[in-house]
Order: C-alpha cells, then structure tokens, then sequence
C-alpha cells in the first residue's frame, strides 16, 4: 500500500477504510436482522406450539448464552489470529444457523438453531471495535462508533418488520430464510479485506503493557518501550481491573443492554396486546422507536468526540447523562402514560438510550493497548450478554406470565438509573487510568 496515501492517523487510505467500514456496518446490521427476525414471529411460533411467554424469551436468550460462553475464545483468536478471518467464519456460521431454523419442527430444534447464531456471533463485536478503532484516529473513535452502533436498531427493526411481513405472506418459516442470505454474502467477502498485523504481548520494566509486532515468530521491538518479559495471564488481568474506569463501564453497559434487549424484544407483544392490533402492524409501530437509536448512537459518538477536547473524561460523562434522560422517558412512557403521549415517549427513549453506546464502546478501547482490545471489549460483552441480553428477555417474560407484559416492562428504568450512576463513577477515574496506558502504531497485513 501506497504510504504517501494513508492520512496521520489512519491505518489505511480513507477509502479503503470507508470500503472496510462499510462492510462492517452491513455485518452488523444483519447480525442483528438475523438476531432478533424472530420476535416479528412469536405470536406465530406461540399459536403452533403452545408456548409461554418465556420460552418465546428463551429463543432470545439462547443467542446471548452462547456469545457468553464463547465470546473470550473466540476474541482471543481475533486478537492473537486474524480479524477478518475470524469475523468471515463466524458471520457464515451465524448465517447458515439462521438458514436453518426455516427447518425446523419442534421448539428444540429451533432452540438450537438460536444457539448455534450466538455461536457465531459471539465474537463479532470484540472483531469489528478492534478493526475500527485501528482504522481511524483516535479522535474520531467515539464518532464512528456511533454510526457502526447505528447499525444495530437498524438491523433490529429491519428484522422485526420484515419478520412479520414475511410471515404473514408465506410463513414464520420463510423468514429466517430469506434474512439468512445477505449476512452470508458479506461473510466470504470479509475474507479478501486488509487487516493489521498480530501483536505480541509483552511488559515493561515498570509492569506495564507493551507490545510488539508479531512476524515470521520474531518480535519487532519498539524502541520507545522497555521490554523485560512477556506477559502471563496475571499481568493480562491487571491490565484491565487496575483500571476502575474500565470495570465501571462494563457493568454501566450491562444495565442498559438489559434495557434495549427486552424494548427489542417485547415491544412488538406489547403493541400487539395492549393495542389489540395485527403483529404486522405491531411490528412497524415498535420498530420505528428501535430505529431511533440511528439518530441516538452517532449524536452520543459525535458530542463525546466534541465535548472531548474540552473534557477528558467526557466518554463517561455523557453516557451518564443521556442514560438518565433515557430513564426519565422509560418511566414516563411505561408507568405514567399511556396512548399517544406513550408512543412519544418511548420514540424519545428510542433516541437516548442508544446514546451512550459509541462512548462507553471507546473507553473500552482507550484504556487497553492494541494488543488487547478485541478481548477488552469481549470483556464487555460478556457482562452486558450476560447479565444484561440474556436475562432480559427471560426476566420480562416470567414477570409478564406472572402478571402481565404493561407490568414486567415497568420495571426497566430501575436498570437505567443504576447504568447511569455507574458511568458517573467510572469518570472519577478515567483521566488516571488513562495515564496508565502504552500505545504503539500498528502496520498493515494482507
């Protein structure tokens, strides 16, 4: 690659990073086409095998589960292997398994089918956050975060309105199906893109993290680091829970992935019953708040990105703010109000709660070197998925079988209360932990 046509800061030209950029946008967006076509379905699914509410949720979950499971596995192979060929198999997986719950005969088998899309997708995101924050500076990282973020409501309402759609014409069936097939089509093109040479892991003589880069099983040294040994899996750990910024952000996404995963789940249920109006329609209604979030998550990447060079801590600053707006329009739309004055609320809810995300998604990155920053965000995702995305749907629909769906999605705002509260605190330490951080530039590869 020509040198002279690589801007400062960048990792490669700006056109071939926009071509890699895109790619991953259209990767994610399907992910989650695939991810959640099946809420569009459960009023179908439901009526032909006499499930509950929390079955319907498991289906849901069963995703989550597995990303749990495999997603520090699968991250350590992005990081020490290849990004772009672990991205393409994983998003070939993920869309073969979503091809074959159009077979299926029986919740089992479906459930499995669920399970095998979190297989392959569970290391997705660690992949694609560390290819970004390697191909842009580091001064637009929460920016193009954002718009990357955007592509999950986007991807979500798109499955939600084409699910039922799609069912409506010719079968739940058919849906998973048809969706399947863009995400595989991306998934061989991955293969062909340019990606960052693997990095070594190693210590300096002050116990922090350096690296160097990996070639041929030799060790390029840079000259500004002084390397003494390389790093076990102790001095792995204490790269990251040294740093209590980082630890607070990860728990403050869990509360608000919580959050957003049941909206994208229930919400279409809860039109539908509430409204006693067609799935169709249910479908079109609850996806134009998950679409919202395309004009939350590049505001909230763009204003952090802004308010940055004034405020060093603003990364964790403004996610505490905006998940507390978010709270208040929860509130406000599942507790106090009901009809049109709703619908406004939870449309403003569809703004701010994505909002913190291309934030909270960079601080990952900046307080961890290169070397480490799939595994970083796989940390988040972890916990997120964990005690946020799986249980969510579940949670909800066993306080929903209890009571009722109005009911269970009442309680969200209690989660974004205590997201935002966590954010503050992270930012008391995040200009420290900062400071703690050894980077180095990174070169091309394939």
């Amino acid at each position: 690659m020509n040198k002279k046509a690589v801007p400062e800061g960048y990792l490669f030209s700006k056109g071939y990073t926009n071509y890699v950029f895109i790619l991953l946008f259209l990767l994610y967006m399907f992910d989650y086409v695939d991810r959640m076509v099946v809420t569009s379905l459960f009023p179908f699914i439901k009526a032909e095998w006499n499930l509950t509410d929390t079955q319907l949720g498991s289906l849901i979950s069963a995703v989550y589960g597995l990303i749990v499971i495999l997603t520090v596995p699968v991250s350590i192979l992005v990081d020490r292997w290849s990004r772009k060929h672990t991205i393409g198999v994983m998003a070939a997986i993920w869309s073969i398994a979503t091809a074959a719950a159009a077979f299926t005969k029986s919740f089992p088998q479906l459930f499995f089918t669920r399970a095998i899309i979190g297989a392959g997708e569970a290391g997705y995101a660690p992949g694609g956050m560390a290819m970004i924050s390697a191909m842009y500076p580091k001064e637009k990282r929460s920016w193009m975060n954002g718009i990357w973020n955007a592509s999950i409501p986007l991807g979500g309402a798109i499955g939600v309105a084409l699910g039922g759609f799609i069912a409506a014409k010719w079968g739940w069936r058919a849906a998973f199906g048809v969706v399947a097939i863009p995400g595989f089509i991306i998934a061989l093109l991955f293969f062909f893109i340019k990606d960052y040479k693997t990095v070594r892991l190693f210590k300096n003589g002050t116990g922090n993290s350096s690296i160097g880069e990996e070639q041929n099983g030799d060790v390029q040294r840079d000259d500004r680091l002084l390397v003494s040994s390389k790093m076990s899996f102790g001095d792995i750990v204490r790269e990251f829970v040294s740093k209590p910024s980082l630890m607070f952000t990860y728990f403050g996404m869990t509360g608000i992935v919580f959050v957003t995963t049941s909206i994208m789940t229930w919400l279409p249920s809860f039109f539908s019953r509430l409204d006693n109006i067609p799935l169709q329609k249910a479908g079109a209604k609850a996806s134009l708040v998950m679409l919202l979030a395309i004009v939350g998550a590049p505001l909230g990447g763009y204003l952090a990105d802004k308010w940055r060079k004034k405020k060093v801590n603003a990364r964790l600053v403004l996610p505490s703010i905006t998940t507390l707006i978010a709270a208040i329009f929860a509130f406000l739309a599942f507790v106090v109000f009901d009809g049109a004055l709703q619908y406004i609320f939870l449309l403003m809810l569809g703004v701010s709660v994505t909002m913190f995300i291309p934030a909270a998604g960079a601080v990952t990155q900046d307080l961890v070197q290169p070397g480490l920053r799939a595994t970083s965000y796989a940390i988040a995702v972890i916990t997120q998925n964990l005690l946020g995305a799986l249980a969510g749907p579940i949670v909800i629909g066993f306080i929903s079988d209890k009571t009722d769906i109005s009911t269970a999605l009442s309680i969200l705002p209690i989660f974004l209360i205590i997201s935002s509260a966590l954010f503050f605190v992270g930012s008391l330490y995040y200009k420290k932990d900062l400071e703690k951080v050894v980077d180095v530039p990174l070169e091309v590869w394939g």
